[in-house]
């Protein structure tokens, strides 16, 4: 088991990475000081494969517990189901020094995080990611959110979760597209700050798609120390930490326009081509390179094409994205591989036209 300290003052916790870890779930909430009562959240598929263990473990390290489930999918990040939630929390009896525990990929990880965060103005969080996308990026740095109309993470909050357990295992149960999806965050890791990172990928890809244990733990602790370095010095999210949202510009229009029906993977790796391919445009990065990345990014299985989604309304979610500031759109855009900065200093025209490209 690998263990990552996340260093964020009275807010710092662990970040636990291993197989077969969520055994160990009642006895490290008690180690922390939690007790008495816990509540799951997590949705129908994932509360038959994990809910049964890690309640177990919970009631045998004398936690009360409650499952809550909540539908499986996107559309159901919701106000209405924080709502739910909520009420049922209230009916539960659930007080402020009760555990919330989010089991499950990134919607269940921001949903209940959110709900963790605004509850009685705060109860304590706990991260179990059972996705890589969520093991690798979503359960780690705080923040939570809901979706607003065809808005993405829209309204949310920083809300740090007092330890994440991150079980390989429970990767063995994705179906396989599901799993593609979330290599998607793992590239965008090593194209932002690691060169030879995206060399060990390009290398040991087949490895980490037949679901090799040392292989897959060494990329879910490196991911995750890697977004470590910027939440540690960016907690909130005001200047380097936006480098994480490398592919999500772009990303996160496709998938507001598409309704969700592009999921969150595809759009970032659709969103990372597509900035590859305006900064190959601009004379900022070589072709090469670009080249590289997309190379890399369809053996994972992943799309680097736009889906044939009409271009005025892509530009229009853009200019409402959350890092917009003073009317002007910001981008990250990659030198090299390894290598990105930020910048608002793009002409929309090539924007327009790498989009165009990409159909």
């Amino acid at each position: 088991m690998k263990t990552i300290n996340v260093r964020l003052g009275p807010r710092s916790y662990q970040i636990l990475v291993g197989r077969r870890i969520l055994s160990q779930t009642g006895e490290k909430l008690k180690a922390l000081g939690l007790k008495d009562k816990a509540v799951i959240v997590t949705n129908p598929v994932v509360n038959r494969l994990y809910g049964g263990i890690v309640r177990q473990r919970l009631v045998e390290a004398g936690f009360q517990t409650t499952v809550l489930e909540i539908p499986d999918g996107e559309k159901y990040k919701t106000l209405a189901s924080a709502g739910k939630l909520y009420e049922q929390l209230a009916a539960c009896g659930t007080e402020r020094s009760n555990p919330i525990l989010a089991v499950g990929g990134g919607v269940i990880g921001d949903l209940a995080g959110f709900v963790a965060a605004t509850y009685l103005r705060g109860v304590p969080l706990v991260q179990i990611p059972t996705t890589l996308l969520a093991q690798c990026d979503s359960s780690i740095g705080g923040k939570t959110a809901i979706d607003y109309g065809q808005l993405k993470n829209e309204i949310g909050a920083f809300y740090q979760p007092k330890i994440t357990i991150s079980d390989i295992a429970a990767l063995q149960s994705l179906p396989q597209q599901e799993f593609c999806y979330g290599l998607a965050e793992v590239i965008k890791y090593a194209v932002i700050k690691d060169e030879i990172f995206f060399r060990y990928l390009e290398k040991h890809l087949d490895l980490i798609k037949s679901l090799d244990d040392n292989v897959l733990e060494a990329v879910v602790a490196k991911s995750a120390r890697i977004k470590v370095e910027f939440v540690e010095s960016d907690e909130k999210d005001t200047g380097l930490r936006n480098m994480l949202n490398f592919g999500h510009t772009v990303g996160h229009a496709v998938e507001s326009v598409s309704n969700f029906r592009v999921s969150h993977g595809q759009a970032v790796s659709i969103g990372m081509v597509a900035a590859a391919s305006l900064a190959v445009k601009m004379g900022l990065m070589d072709k090469a390179d670009a080249v590289r990345l997309k190379k890399l990014l369809q053996r994972a299985g992943l799309p680097t094409a736009l889906p044939l989604l009409e271009i005025a309304p892509l530009l229009q979610a853009m200019r409402y994205d959350k890092k917009v500031q003073g009317g002007k759109i910001r981008f990250v855009l990659p030198r090299a591989i390894g290598q990105v900065f930020i910048t608002d200093d793009v002409n929309p025209a090539a924007v327009e036209s790498v989009l165009g490209e990409l159909r």
